[in-house]
């Protein structure tokens, strides 16, 4: 792939600070790095600087970390310092990356260990609810060793893609987000094909749906976290009418989230609710969590359209792929919907037909 990658760090640096974030002068800047994610962080840094905004750099150390799992010190791990809660109070924008970056050893903690490293982040939202600040989440810290052998690639492409697609201009990305949106607008009957056997009717629930675009919004009851958005991004996604699904839809695409992931999904829909699913992978783990979840977890929540053209095969982040289609069950309050449900997943399709009243909205995975 073309590009030195020095100079996409440079660009999704300069498009964070001055198009996402929109960094004015004398506003506290907060990055928050891994090793992994240094040389991007970094780049941050000089753009915020080179606009007048006043950065404070915190580094994890990866070996140190790990040091510190080794010593069975996670309920330290866990923990924020005074110091961090004090930044995190008056910081006005808040860069953080994802990690660490030896994603494998870290999905292989038991639950209770994963549990401890991680009860930080309750409290710093609490915290971040409370200063107001605006923030992203940098998706180039999955660009791991591991998870690029998962993926099938090398780790040098997937930060590539990711740098590319963290790069596009979050204008165009809501340009095509609105045109979309007036083309669905008024709209009730949604039908989706795909060679791969895929045949699934549904019905739009007559409200607004969310438009990201990789620039935060603000913390509201219904989107706590709306104060952070995560890049690269690019997706509209629609509340669905929770009684109307009828047929089936088999994934082509992977579910991947730090949580949980599945592949090879298919879904049957009857009378309005998901009666029967199977996966070729992850299937035992996504039937554990929808036995948990309360009411409405088997009603369709929201349909996600990827609008960012960059993105390609990079499993977490295909709900924002361009042309792709997400279908999620369960809760959809966080796109405008009614449902509550403390279930929500998700299956996503490449290449489909989509109509909408009979029109045309997407042939092969293209806009119309």
């Amino acid at each position: 792939m073309p590009g030195d990658l020095a100079d996409l760090e440079r660009a999704t640096a300069r498009n964070v600070v001055t198009r996402s974030l929109k960094v004015r002068p004398g506003e506290s800047v907060v990055i928050e790095s891994w090793s992994h994610t240094l040389p991007l962080a970094s780049a941050i840094v000089d753009e915020a600087r080179r606009v007048g905004g006043i950065p404070l750099l915190l580094l994890e150390d990866e070996k140190a970390y790990w040091n510190a799992v080794d010593r069975k010190q996670t309920r330290l791990l866990g923990r924020m310092s005074r110091s961090e809660q004090a930044a995190v109070r008056a910081a006005d924008v808040f860069v953080m990356f994802w990690g660490p970056g030896d994603s494998e050893r870290f999905e292989r903690l038991d639950g209770k260990t994963s549990e401890e490293v991680t009860a930080w982040n309750d409290p710093w939202y609490a915290l971040a609810r409370t200063s107001h600040l605006r923030g992203l989440r940098m998706g180039i810290g999955f660009a791991t060793e591991s998870n690029a052998r998962l993926w099938g690639t090398t780790v040098e492409r997937a930060r590539r893609v990711i740098l590319a697609a963290s790069g596009v201009d979050p204008a165009l990305l809501a340009k095509a987000g609105s045109r979309l949106r007036r083309s669905l607008q008024g709209r009730r009957r949604l039908r989706i094909r795909h060679a791969n056997g895929t045949d699934l009717e549904l019905r739009l629930a007559g409200r607004p749906g969310e438009l990201s675009t990789g620039v935060p919004g603000r913390s509201t009851p219904r989107r706590p976290y709306g104060m952070l958005t995560g890049l690269p991004d690019g997706r509209f996604a629609i509340p669905l009418e929770g009684s109307t699904a009828e047929g089936t839809l088999l994934a082509n695409l992977p579910t991947w989230t730090p949580w949980w992931r599945h592949a090879g999904g298919r879904w049957d829909f009857h009378e309005g609710r998901l009666t029967e699913f199977s996966f070729d992978q992850g299937g035992e783990k996504f039937r554990q969590r929808f036995g948990e979840g309360t009411a409405g977890k088997d009603r369709p929540g929201a349909l996600q359209f990827g609008l960012n053209p960059a993105l390609r095969s990079i499993p977490t982040m295909h709900t924002s792929q361009g042309g792709v289609v997400s279908l999620q069950v369960g809760r959809n309050i966080g796109f405008g919907g009614t449902n509550r449900s403390t279930f929500l997943d998700w299956v996503s399709l490449a290449g489909a037909d989509v109509t909408v009243d009979g029109s045309p909205l997407l042939r092969g995975g293209r806009f119309l």
